[in-house]
């Protein structure tokens, strides 16, 4: 499904480690097949982020066959010194992505902020940039490359891929206290859980709300936003960038 604020985008990258949170404490480290809600979001939020938004993952399609490539590694002891460990990365992938963007109910103090035409039109105009920040596929040594494009432009290696594959339970994402929905998440910290399933190389996320499993990880506070806190400089922060992204249409 399309919105009236829907951004596109490629992203590529030699490697990409989108693995279980369970297995970031150290240890081994094995990618899932498949990108996570949760790092996908991570490169929106690379691309362009305010509070004054949430970014919604809709769909990723898997252009090129799902491979892995083991290494050896070198990370550092949380006792200090190195240990050693293998790591399984996915190998030479990429993706198109469909997502959009819904105002934060949570922070009323920037609603002189929601103004959706800027908003979107700086977004397409971040990813044609590709992105602000640095991208990672779901580790920092794992780097990425966004353009824009179409979704579901373009021939992709699963798009003759006949009935479907489901991935199990599966890691979807965080839901941090200023982005909660649900009235029992609010004030706290929220891991989700889901069962993705892939058809023709495409998964269709689910909502962070509609996840059927989560779990609360902890009690959160809100961080606060605010042009009298010197920490969000609101409309005057892309001064000109809408007007620029108008002569490129």
């Amino acid at each position: 499904m399309k919105y009236r604020n829907t951004v596109e985008f490629q992203v590529e990258g030699d490697y990409a480690l989108f693995s279980d949170p369970v297995t970031r404490v150290g240890g081994e480290k094995c990618s899932y097949h498949i990108p996570t809600y949760e790092a996908l979001k991570g490169i929106l939020h690379s691309v362009y982020w305010k509070p004054t938004l949430i970014w919604v993952v809709d769909a990723v399609r898997v252009l090129s066959p799902i491979q892995t490539e083991t290494k050896g590694v070198k990370p550092i002891n949380y006792n200090g010194g190195n240990d050693l460990a293998y790591y399984t990365y996915l190998k030479d992938v990429k993706y198109q992505v469909r997502a959009h963007f819904e105002w934060n109910e949570n922070r009323p103090e920037l609603e002189h902020d929601r103004n959706e035409h800027k908003h979107h039109n700086i977004a397409k105009r971040m990813i044609a940039r590709g992105g602000r920040r640095d991208i990672f596929l779901g580790a920092r040594e794992c780097q990425g490359y966004v353009v824009p494009c179409e979704f579901g432009e373009g021939e992709g290696y699963y798009d003759n891929m006949q009935g479907e594959t489901g991935y199990g339970f599966m890691y979807h994402g965080i839901t941090y206290a200023d982005e909660a929905m649900c009235e029992d998440d609010k004030g706290k910290m929220t891991a989700r859980f889901w069962f993705p399933v892939m058809r023709q190389g495409v998964i269709e996320f689910v909502r962070p709300e509609e996840c059927c499993e989560k779990r609360h990880l902890k009690d959160m506070d809100i961080k606060p936003f605010g042009e009298e806190l010197h920490n969000f400089t609101g409309l005057n922060e892309f001064e000109g960038e809408e007007g620029a992204c108008e002569l490129d249409k």
